[in-house]
């Protein structure tokens, strides 16, 4: 890479552009603004990612489905709220062929108003309730900013969408805490850091009660969203009429919930463990966890190659991903570069001098080390991919909490994100007034109250002089 690590920072969006390219993630030069074409190497990690994703949903009860990406628009338009928060970015479709639709159709932006009428269509009692359900697909919102890949697109491509019905508020809400819980796990294997916040009331998903946000911080001091989960209370059953009834022969209308997570969470793994040399990709979601890259040597060649090969087989057979290097047009030199580029956690070199001695070295993709194996011990592969992953967990979680910073005066807290940018907590009364004001003068974004850490706070707020009982959190965002 062409980017050095101290103007990393500086340059990371020079950087992010680059590996997306480099890595052979995503090719964004299809005709369309903000959609691109996943690449085999970036869709074999995005395969990764949602069977990690799907693994937690389906432990949790969940069912997969998959509706229709069209959506008319007298569906949309029963809830009012909702349809008014997507009017900007919605994209219609009017003719079929050479005849103008009689209802014009959506494609869908998010799938609340066309999933609550099918469950209408299977829910008649207690007995039917809960129901947990998700999908994963495209999704399409005419982004009017500049576009970033896997971050701000016009489709979004790998989207998953759950939503649960529920017989009570108390127990919608139990759902909601329990989706925080399962995105925790999630982003945990992903080694990928995070706060939760809930957000301000100006800022919830339209028609919710309440919506908690899991934000993470990209080195270049910025705030992205990669979660965000909703207690939709009664509102859309309400519009579509959605009803159960009770163990008393009672009729009321069914409780909601929905969450979301999307290709950001992808985008989240390239920023956070990135470095000079290119992608650093977790080993549990590594298109390919080892590459065994021969070095050959005239005399040597049949050795080294069969080498190669038994220990591939014997990696494989422990249920590694690994593949060998075998070209013989390449130097050993330009694939180190290539699969240090595309964030490989671990390298293994064969060369004359391993099979003289009986050995082949580990070069870490993390920290650079290389260590010496012997050829029995491969149970050491296992090992060092759990520590690389360990040390990537805690190297992100060290960097984001180094970048939360606290302050009750909006100067200081406005020079912090100039400078630093990060995450600034600040006194807060709880006023929505004081809040927005506050998104103002420290030219931010407020993500919302702390969500899982103590909330106690001494301190004025800085907006009305009143107590402020309370935190708010705010960042630069993209």
């Amino acid at each position: 890479m062409a980017i050095k690590r101290q103007v990393w920072k500086e340059k990371f969006g020079d950087w992010y552009r680059e590996i997306i390219d480099t890595a052979k993630i995503i090719d964004y030069r299809y005709p369309i603004k903000g959609c691109g074409v996943w690449l085999p190497y970036g869709f074999k990690l995005r395969e990764h990612v949602l069977s990690v994703i799907r693994g937690f949903l389906d432990g949790a009860g969940h069912n997969e489905m998959l509706f229709p990406t069209l959506i008319p628009e007298d569906l949309i338009a029963k809830e009012s709220t909702h349809i008014k928060s997507f009017e900007e970015e919605a994209y219609w479709i009017t003719h079929g062929g050479k005849n103008e639709l009689s209802v014009k159709l959506a494609l869908r932006p998010t799938s609340e108003t066309a999933i609550t009428p099918m469950v209408k269509l299977w829910v008649r009692s207690h007995a039917d309730l809960p129901l947990k359900i998700y999908q994963i697909g495209s999704i399409f919102r005419y982004e009017t900013k500049a576009t970033r890949p896997l971050i701000r697109v016009r489709e979004v491509t790998t989207f998953k969408e759950a939503h649960t019905f529920h017989v009570s508020h108390e127990e919608a809400r139990a759902q909601v805490l329990a989706a925080n819980d399962i995105y925790a796990k999630i982003f945990y294997e992903l080694c990928v850091p995070y706060v939760v916040s809930e957000r301000p009331s100006w800022d919830r998903f339209a028609g919710a009660l309440s919506t908690f946000a899991f934000d993470t911080i990209f080195p270049d001091g910025r705030c992205l969203q990669i979660g965000t989960s909703h207690d939709l209370g009664q509102n859309f059953s309400k519009v579509f009429d959605l009803t159960f009834e009770d163990l008393d022969g009672k009729h009321d209308f069914v409780w909601q919930t929905s969450y979301g997570i999307s290709e950001r969470a992808i985008a989240a793994v390239i920023a956070i463990h990135g470095d000079d040399r290119g992608l650093v990709i977790p080993p549990k979601i590594a298109p390919i966890q080892v590459i065994v890259v021969p070095i050959l040597y005239k005399g040597f060649e049949e050795q080294i190659n069969s080498e190669c090969q038994h220990v591939e087989k014997t990696l494989s057979q422990e249920g590694v991903k690994v593949e060998i290097d075998d070209r013989s047009k390449v130097t050993p030199g330009a694939k180190f570069y290539e699969w240090e580029s595309k964030g490989v956690p671990l390298r293994i070199e064969i060369g004359p001098r391993d099979v003289e001695q009986g050995k082949i070295t580990l070069a870490r993709r993390d920290t650079g080390e290389k260590i010496p194996c012997k050829r029995g011990s491969l149970s050491l592969v296992g090992k060092t991919l759990t520590e690389i992953e360990d040390n990537l967990r805690n190297r992100a979680w060290k960097v984001m909490e180094n970048n939360i910073s606290t302050t009750g005066d909006l100067t200081e807290a406005k020079r912090m994100l100039n400078k630093e940018g990060g995450i600034v907590e600040v006194p807060w009364c709880g006023q929505a007034a004081c809040g927005q004001q506050i998104e103002g003068e420290v030219d931010a974004r407020v993500l919302g109250l702390p969500v899982g850490v103590s909330e106690a706070v001494s301190g004025i707020c800085p907006c009305c002089g009143k107590k402020g009982d309370r935190r708010i959190r705010v960042a630069r965002t993209y």
